[in-house]
């Protein structure tokens, strides 16, 4: 089995519970933070929606620098409502599904790196990094995010089997 054939049903199983996660984020809490050290509702889902975007950098590309020295420094789409959060999750889960799954095993053992500047802050396998800043940085925030909703009294959707809402 390759690497593609293995990660691509778990990867389909995060996506769709991510989706059932951002479907309940609240237009008119957007703005919302549980603390003032936190971000808000709205920048937590973005950057939720937009993770699949680095499944698909990091297939294609060798390395992404966060503050290269000529050049601007990457940005992300910046949702304002649910509509747009879920239109843009969709478009970065279709890049990513379609990046994966015509890699082969060869691509997956590639280095890629993380840069900031000339510092290197990281350089793995790009499986490992599709693991570690994709799929487990997604589940992490997903978790902060579900916490959002409950605090605001939103259903909780069950991810692994019902939820204390379902």
């Amino acid at each position: 089995m390759s690497i593609s054939q293995s990660l691509l049903p778990e990867f389909d199983q995060e996506m769709a519970n991510t989706r059932k996660t951002l479907e309940r984020v609240p237009d008119e809490k957007f703005s919302w933070k549980p603390h003032e050290k936190s971000g808000s509702m709205g920048w937590l889902a973005g950057h939720i929606a937009n993770l699949p975007i680095w499944a698909a950098m990091t297939m294609k590309e060798d390395s992404l620098n966060l503050a290269p020295s000529s050049g601007s420094t990457p940005t992300m789409p910046k949702p304002s409502n649910r509509k747009e959060l879920l239109e843009a999750f969709d478009k970065n889960r279709a890049d990513a599904r379609a990046a994966l799954a015509s890699a082969d095993d060869a691509a997956y053992a590639k280095p890629w790196a993380l840069l900031m500047g000339e510092q290197e802050l990281f350089r793995e396998p790009r499986a490992a990094v599709l693991r570690r800043m994709v799929l487990n940085h997604m589940i992490h925030h997903r978790g902060q995010l579900t916490m959002y909703l409950r605090l605001l009294d939103v259903p909780v959707p069950g991810l692994y089997g019902p939820s204390a809402d379902e």
